[in-house]
């Protein structure tokens, strides 16, 4: 009998320790690991901060941040792997398990952060999650955050403002071929690199530029290597917030609607510090002080993107599938009715 008793409750025990264990979140992503610097990281410790107090414990977040577990790319397989249970991953990331991701690229779509919000957050959003989940059967997509807003490019050689400029100008990209494709057909030279060879390759003259968020240029110190900026707002690629299909299916129903406002407070908190972080001296404030900033007018913007938009929608005719083109043609009507719109009319 004290044997039987003893086995059952090891048995009790380990069992309680698996179920501990399954209300773990570990979650990855490749970003700074401060709250108030880095808008990815503040969407995680907000989320760990409401899901741990709403559910008094029942799950606990583990946060790894830069790189800790892998890398981006690599957090894809781990989460469909059920090794970590939540990620945060960019379009680049996304790309070689999800390659309809790419018609996010579309260049020169959005008129302001507002549209952004109210396509990513509306159909065209829903539209996205769904069709995610259906091609990696193992996720659920919990949102869209901000990454830190729309892309800037900068260089060494001279200011830009018209599409003449560009000429001569090696641009880094990341290995996405539609990047390549837009940098091109702006007259730039397109050069893929890896992200940590992007400040030396600017320090040494391998690459004459590149193009990223203004918060991530202010954090990566590329105002030492760089002259000129240019605001081009020419993209905006939202991270996809996923969790592993297993784990969020084990959850209680009233852990799933804790882990939906904590998913949404997330994105909020992910855009709020990238419009905080742009208008702050660790943004474009800064950055005026350390190199020559250039605004387009709506004239010069235009005519970029009449050279650019045709260059990507051939690309995604060309190489991408049927359900990629639907995706794209639902993501030109959302975006512009959201440009349409405004909240005083």
């Amino acid at each position: 009998m004290k044997t039987i008793i003893t086995g059952l409750a090891v048995a009790a025990t380990m069992t309680a320790s698996a179920a501990f264990a399954e209300s773990v979140i570990r979650f990855g992503h490749d970003n700074k690991t401060d709250p108030f610097e880095n808008p990815a990281h503040a969407c995680t410790a907000v989320f760990s901060n409401l899901v741990t107090a709403d559910t008094n414990g029942s799950i606990t977040v583990e946060v790894f941040g830069s790189n800790q577990l892998g890398s981006a790319a690599e957090h894809v397989q781990q989460l469909q792997d059920g090794i970590i249970q939540a990620t945060l991953t960019s379009t680049g990331a996304l790309a070689s398990y999800y390659p309809r991701i790419d018609v996010l690229n579309l260049p020169f779509a959005f008129d302001g952060n507002a549209s952004t919000y109210a396509v990513f957050d509306g159909p065209f959003g829903a539209a996205l999650k769904a069709d995610i989940e259906a091609e990696l059967s193992d996720i659920v997509v919990l949102g869209f955050p901000d990454t830190g807003g729309f892309f800037a490019v900068t260089n060494s050689k001279r200011p830009i403002a018209d599409l003449a400029d560009f000429d001569g100008i090696r641009v880094r990209t990341m290995t996405l071929p539609s990047h390549q494709k837009i940098m091109q057909s702006l007259g730039a030279e397109a050069y893929p690199l890896a992200w940590g060879e992007v400040y030396s390759g600017l320090q040494t003259g391998v690459i004459d530029g590149q193009m990223n968020p203004v918060p991530i240029i202010s954090f990566a110190n590329f105002a030492e290597v760089q002259q000129y900026m240019t605001l081009t707002n020419h993209l905006f690629s939202p991270y996809t917030f996923m969790m592993n299909r297993g784990f969020y299916e084990g959850l209680t129903d009233a852990e799933r609607a804790t882990v939906h406002t904590a998913a949404e407070n997330c994105v909020t908190a992910s855009r709020g510090l990238s419009r905080i972080i742009e208008a702050s001296d660790r943004g474009l404030a800064g950055l005026m002080e350390k190199i020559e900033v250039t605004a387009l007018t709506a004239e010069q913007r235009q005519a970029m993107a009449e050279a650019a938009q045709p260059a990507f929608e051939a690309h995604v005719t060309e190489n991408m599938d049927a359900g990629a083109l639907e995706l794209l043609t639902m993501f030109k009507a959302e975006v512009a009715a959201a440009n349409a719109a405004s909240y005083l009319d």
